[in-house]
This record gives C-alpha cells, sequence and structure tokens, in this order.
C-alpha cells in the first residue's frame, strides 16, 4: 500500500496494476495466503470445502472470490499458526454461516494447535467463550468448535473427512509454524510460512523420503537474498530441487514480484531442471485427485 498512498517515481508497476484491473483479469492483486479445499465426499455423496487460513480480510476474500467461484460456505477451517495474517478473519466466519440471532446454529470445526489456542482464547474471547456469564447480553458471532491438532508428521488429523498431516516447519528459528500434507491419490502440501523445514518434515515431502509430491504450494517472500522468517526465491527453488515434487507454486510474493515476467522466468528454470515451478495467484483453481 505504501506505492499507492507515496508513489516513487518512477511508481511501482506491480502495485499500480493491482488496482488497475478487476481482481480476476489481475493476477498481481494479492490478498493474504490461504487455501480453500473443495473436497468431494464418497461417504455422503457431497463437496466439502475446507479453508486453511482465514488471513487479515476474510470477507474481502468472500467477495471476491467465494461468489465468482460458487462457495456456498466453509465446513471446516485449518489454521497454520496464530498470526494476524493467518486468523484475524475468523471474525468474519457468521459471513458464511447460516443466521441466527440466538447463535443456535452447528459450528464451524477449527483446527489448530495449542500454542495457537492459548492465542485466540486472548485475541477472540467471544469466540472461545462457551457459556453466557448471568446478565450477559446474546451477541450474534461466528460459532466455532476448536480442536487441538499436534505438530507433530506421525500425528494425522481428519477434517470434514479428509485426512491431513500436520507438517511443522520453522517460520524464524524461535517459531514452529504448521503446513499440512493432504490426499490419498494425489499428494500435496501446503507450506505457507517457512524459514527452515527440519529433516523430519522433508523426509515426509520429499521424492526420495516418503513419496513425490504431485503439488507443492510453497512460500516465496522476495525475489532474491534471505529472509528470517520466510523463504525468499532462492531458499524456495533449491528446496524445490532436494524435494522433487511433480508441480511447485509459489505463494505469499510481494510486490517485487511481476507475475506475468516473473512466470516467464520461472519458465526457464523449469525447462533447465526437469521441475515446473510458477507463481500462483488469488482465484487459482487447480484440479486435484484427492
Amino acid at each position: 500500500m505504501r506505492c499507492l498512498i507515496d508513489p516513487s517515481d518512477p511508481p511501482c508497476l506491480v502495485c499500480t496494476q493491482s488496482l488497475s484491473l478487476p481482481p480476476h483479469l489481475n493476477p498481481n492483486y494479492r490478498c493474504n495466503t490461504s487455501l480453500l479445499i473443495d473436497y468431494y465426499s464418497q461417504s455422503d455423496a457431497t463437496h466439502k470445502y475446507i479453508l486453511i487460513d482465514a488471513g487479515k480480510t476474510f470477507r474481502e476474500t468472500v467477495l471476491r472470490w467465494f461468489v465468482f467461484h460458487h462457495i456456498p460456505r466453509i465446513d471446516s477451517i485449518l489454521l497454520t499458526h496464530e498470526h494476524a495474517d493467518a486468523v484475524l478473519g475468523l471474525d468474519d466466519i457468521r459471513a458464511v454461516q447460516p443466521f441466527s440471532p440466538t447463535n443456535d446454529i452447528d459450528p464451524t470445526p477449527i483446527y489448530l494447535t495449542r500454542h495457537s489456542m492459548d492465542s485466540m482464547e486472548k485475541v477472540f474471547p467471544y469466540l472461545v467463550q462457551k457459556k453466557h456469564k448471568e446478565g450477559q447480553e446474546i451477541r450474534r458471532v461466528a460459532q466455532c468448535c476448536w480442536n487441538i491438532i499436534a505438530d507433530d508428521c506421525n500425528l494425522p488429523f481428519s477434517a470434514s473427512g479428509l485426512k491431513f498431516i500436520p507438517l511443522p516447519v520453522m517460520h524464524g528459528e524461535d517459531y514452529i509454524c504448521l503446513g499440512f500434507l493432504f490426499g490419498e491419490k494425489d499428494r500435496v502440501a501446503y507450506i505457507s510460512d517457512v524459514s527452515r523445514i527440519p529433516a523430519s518434515t522433508e523426509y515426509v515431502i520429499s521424492k526420495s523420503g516418503a513419496g513425490q509430491l504431485d503439488l507443492l504450494i510453497l512460500d516465496t517472500l522476495k525475489k532474491t537474498g534471505s529472509h528470517n522468517v520466510h523463504f525468499c526465491l532462492p531458499q524456495a527453488l533449491e528446496t524445490v530441487k532436494r524435494l522433487c515434487p511433480k508441480q511447485t507454486l509459489l505463494i505469499g510474493m510481494t510486490h517485487e514480484f511481476d507475475h506475468h515476467k516473473d512466470n516467464e522466468f520461472l519458465m526457464d528454470w523449469s525447462r533447465r531442471e526437469g521441475l515446473l515451478v510458477q507463481l500462483a495467484h488469488d482465484g487459482l483453481r487447480v484440479p486435484i485427485n484427492l
């Protein structure tokens, strides 16, 4: 936003372009990173919609992309960590829940670590509170069912009928963030905030370890150099070469990345290395056989 309220000379082309076209025509318009999984459940022959992270502005995501892609609801939510860019949108979850002035609805299951839960109790006490105190008014808020999961690759869990394996990674050397591995047929790993992947986690998602990924969705903050709490492009590409997934989509980019120009660079890199890597963009749909 700084580039727009206090523009440089010449102006930042990526930020300027982000407001020049509708989002569905503009891959340089980027909200906080998140993933929506549209999973067809064989057990009850229905689609399940599983959200990983709610961003800071879940309302904007719903208006821009749920309407565009005809997403009718959220069945469950997974949280990678408790930073603002992953959780502040939880307050907006009520907008996609059935309306009830007395909150008499089925709560949305949310899966998170104990550390994240401790933070939610402080940030969103009204979403965590189970019982009203005497004399307390009923106010319509999102109804959530909080489920604690372990930051351990050996302790999978299920959300809306789909199995997930937690992928603990370092988001700075003082902080553990989760990625998630899912899919019985196609194997998909989502890692949105990472500065280092521990060896035990890397084994689970590497071709030379537990098996090749069909799709890796990976954090990439800046084009050059390194960062203390995120992968930048050099670290992301080195990780891709170690893991050898069939396809990689990079997420979490700053305005240093121009979607079209940098995807041309990545296409050349992909041809040289024999590993398909591209920048993702908001609203992107990827067919996966789960």
